[in-house]
């Protein structure tokens, strides 16, 4: 590529930038179209770094139960997928209705990262509280209207077309739920327990798998196929209308958090956090997605993926294949304090050296058991992989906040948690199966794990450590800082 070429390429994506921007203002200015505040009471450094435990307790609730209502309706399309497709795409062929049924899946995965970018810069610009109270009401919302869609049977072609806009909104809305809930929890919590508080957030994840599974099996233990089909698979949808309400009511409750309320007392909110993100801390998103691209990968490999491979690969039921699931679900939500705790005490970088070691030393023993046949040994080949798991998602809870600073932490955080998950998480299932089709081995997939954890281990390496810095920053003199992040 010669220099014109270059110059025009980054000329478009200027003007791309520019535009998009622009746009996300507009929306700001409609949402928020009163955002002069009266002046907020002198915050002292005590004021900042200290919440009191009753208000911590609070805050821990409202940001899991946004990131619970998400999970569980990820989980629970999964679960009634072969249902579901029989309602939406009733064609004769129960295998392209199936295979209809996840495109409309994958499509909403298309959508996280452009909602990481909306209520990134909507959250750096107007506030945490504001933006997912918005994400919760669209994402609960969103998530009630699936539960009363009429079927292919009531209205036709427009049942699959309603289904595919309304999972859109879901992922849209999803793009910007994990990463503001990181951040709103991050920035209540005290500077040497972040870890630790910030594991809930992977607890309410993990908690949510075990609970749609735990309805999904009960519905179709206790009802009919006919009733199944005609009721039964709308009500796991309709529970997220009263979990989003509480979840909108404890958020609006709280207030804004210190940090930004800090930045915001000081005019120092950003006018383009976008572009203040990729002009400051490109690399820092680069090296972190490249650790997160294992937490997506192991995370979707042992919530998702090895349900199917404990029946393919193992030979084991339906039944006892979920019951292992709930069982290493069940222990990677009680894991997730400890490894909050464990990181909390010896850092990110360790934390992170020690999950991309782990997983690459069990990922093969894990496998090996899960394949066996055996109902013991498939626990613990699933716990095994599980501790990976864990470990990566609870210090990628706190990496996510600590690598950027207050002022673009929710925009940059949000663009690179969705680009690593819809890249790596979103495809995990399917690249572990073309693996196995194409090499003939079921192990195939604990070496694309291990090349994923390798890239991680780099990009995790090249982090500074962050355990102990304050997120509680404040520009100076117009300068952007950089909070345990490389400029």
């Amino acid at each position: 590529m010669n220099p014109a070429q270059f110059d025009d390429k980054t000329s478009a994506l200027t003007t791309w930038m520019t535009l998009l921007e622009r746009g996300i203002r507009v929306a700001v200015s409609i949402i928020d179209p009163f955002q002069i505040k009266t002046p907020r009471p002198a915050m002292t450094t005590t004021t900042v770094e200290q919440v009191d435990p009753a208000t911590l307790k609070k805050v821990i609730v409202a940001a899991a139960i946004g990131n619970f209502v998400e999970w569980f309706d990820f989980a629970v399309y999964g679960f009634l997928a072969t249902t579901i497709a029989l309602q939406f795409f009733p064609t004769g062929d129960s295998s392209a209705a199936l295979l209809k049924t996840f495109a409309v899946f994958a499509v909403a995965f298309a959508f996280r990262p452009l909602g990481g970018i909306f209520f990134g810069m909507l959250g750096d610009r107007i506030g945490r509280k504001k933006t997912l109270a918005m994400t919760i009401l669209l994402m609960a919302g969103a998530t009630t209207l699936i539960g009363l869609l009429p079927t292919y049977a009531a209205i036709g072609v427009m049942a699959p077309v309603l289904l595919t806009i309304i999972r859109c909104a879901q992922g849209f809305s999803a793009g910007g739920e994990y990463a503001g809930a990181c951040a709103y929890l991050m920035e209540h919590a005290p500077r040497t327990q972040r870890a630790w508080y910030g594991s809930f957030v992977p607890v309410s994840t993990f908690s949510a798998f075990a609970a749609a599974a735990v309805v999904a099996y009960a519905l179709e233990s206790f009802l009919s196929t006919e009733a199944m089909g005609n009721w039964g698979w709308r009500l796991p949808f309709l529970i997220a209308a009263p979990l989003g309400l509480v979840g909108l009511y404890l958020r609006w409750k709280l207030d804004e958090t210190p940090a930004f309320q800090a930045v915001a007392q000081e005019h120092a909110v950003a006018h383009s956090p976008l572009k203040d993100t990729l002009r400051h801390h490109a690399v820092a998103m680069c090296c972190l997605g490249a650790f997160v691209s294992l937490t997506a990968l192991s995370f979707y490999m042992f919530t998702t993926y090895f349900a199917t491979y404990l029946q393919v690969a193992g030979g084991l039921s339906r039944a006892t294949a979920l019951l292992v699931s709930l069982i290493a679900l069940a222990f990677a939500a009680a894991l997730c304090p400890l490894a909050g705790a464990y990181s909390d005490r010896v850092g990110r970088r360790a934390t992170m050296a020690t999950a991309c070691i782990l997983l690459m030393v069990v990922v093969f023993p894990s496998f090996l058991m899960a394949s066996s046949g055996s109902f013991i040994a498939s626990i613990i080949g699933v716990m095994l992989l599980a501790v990976g798991a864990v470990l990566c998602g609870v210090v990628t809870a706190a990496l996510l906040s600590e690598t950027f600073p207050t002022r673009t932490r929710y925009t940059a955080s949000a663009i690179t948690y969705n680009m690593a998950y819809t890249l790596f998480g979103g495809t995990a299932p399917l690249m572990a199966t073309w693996l196995i089709s194409m090499t003939g081995s079921n192990l195939s997939p604990a070496f694309y794990l291990i090349a994923v954890a390798a890239l991680a281990m780099a990009g995790g390496m090249a982090l500074p450590e962050t355990s102990k810095i304050s997120l509680h920053d404040v520009p100076v003199a117009g300068e952007e800082p950089v909070v345990g992040a490389i400029a």
